[in-house]
């Protein structure tokens, strides 16, 4: 029997998994707002119940509505829960821990406290669904046109003067490792992430020092006129450990840290001049 994934939300994520498991022979179907391309609408509801019906693994990408709660879930969570699926996955986020000043966070810690109270909602909500949804937390995901170099390059990059500020992230064809790790690994919450948090600072740093470009001017969060959203990135300081999915699901990130992750991105970048 071919292996059918249908993907809730083909985002940036999403997207690059559903290219990998075609690669592997998957039959992938997923949902977009508005269908196109490779896609149907999220509110085609005999497509989709169709496709559920003939899958034989889901993710859902989708973020929560706000306090509108998880789309996914209010359309089709029943559907979902009834299915006769073998594997249920949730891309969620490292925002549910909130901040914990620094200090490094597992799986183990209380979540909604933070500003992403709709996320942790959504995510608990997943868990509560059936007892075989794998959950992944994920924090900052970067990749392929979509990194600091792209950042650096257009300008928008920012150095905060913020001693301490340390942030988690991960190269998005981790995310897909992690995943595809689960599809035969026990079932659960796992913090997808590098091992090595870092300042967002030396991210933008190195960055530039690939690109031959100048460090930004060392500002303060005022001076750097970010967007509220933007602000309230560095409203949060916490390390994600990811110790959980190395042990269950004999995962490991390929890119360990950002300048291994920077640099290979550059390099492939310079192989397609």
């Amino acid at each position: 029997m071919q292996r059918h994934m249908l993907i809730f939300g083909m985002g940036y994520t999403a997207t690059r998994l559903a290219n990998k498991l075609r690669a592997d022979g998957w039959l992938v179907t997923g949902t977009r707002r508005m269908s196109g391309g490779d896609a149907m609408a999220f509110d085609d509801e005999v497509a989709v119940m169709t496709a559920l019906e003939n899958a034989t693994h889901i993710l859902s990408s989708v973020p929560p509505m706000g306090e509108g709660g998880d789309p996914v879930l209010l359309k089709y969570g029943a559907a979902i829960a009834a299915s006769q699926v073998s594997w249920i996955g949730y891309l969620s986020s490292t925002g549910v821990y909130g901040d914990t000043g620094g200090a490094w966070v597992d799986e183990s810690a209380p979540v909604g406290e933070g500003r992403r109270t709709a996320r942790a909602e959504a995510d608990l909500a997943w868990q509560a669904l059936r007892d075989d949804v794998h959950i992944f937390r994920l924090p900052g995901i970067y990749g392929p046109g979509r990194s600091a170099l792209e950042r650096v390059e257009e300008g928008k990059a920012n150095c905060i003067d913020m001693p301490g500020q340390i942030f988690s992230r991960v190269h998005v064809d981790d995310i897909l490792s992690a995943v595809i790790a689960a599809f035969v690994g026990p079932a659960g919450v796992y913090n997808i992430a590098d091992d090595a948090p870092a300042s967002q600072n030396d991210v933008i740093e190195y960055a530039c020092d690939l690109l031959g470009q100048k460090w930004p001017e060392l500002l303060s969060l005022d001076a750097a006129g970010l967007s509220p959203m933007a602000r309230g990135f560095y409203a949060e300081n916490r390390r994600v450990a990811n110790g959980k999915a190395t042990r269950l699901l004999v995962w490991k990130p390929q890119f360990g840290n950002y300048r291994q992750g920077l640099k290979a991105l550059h390099e492939a970048r310079r192989g397609g001049d």
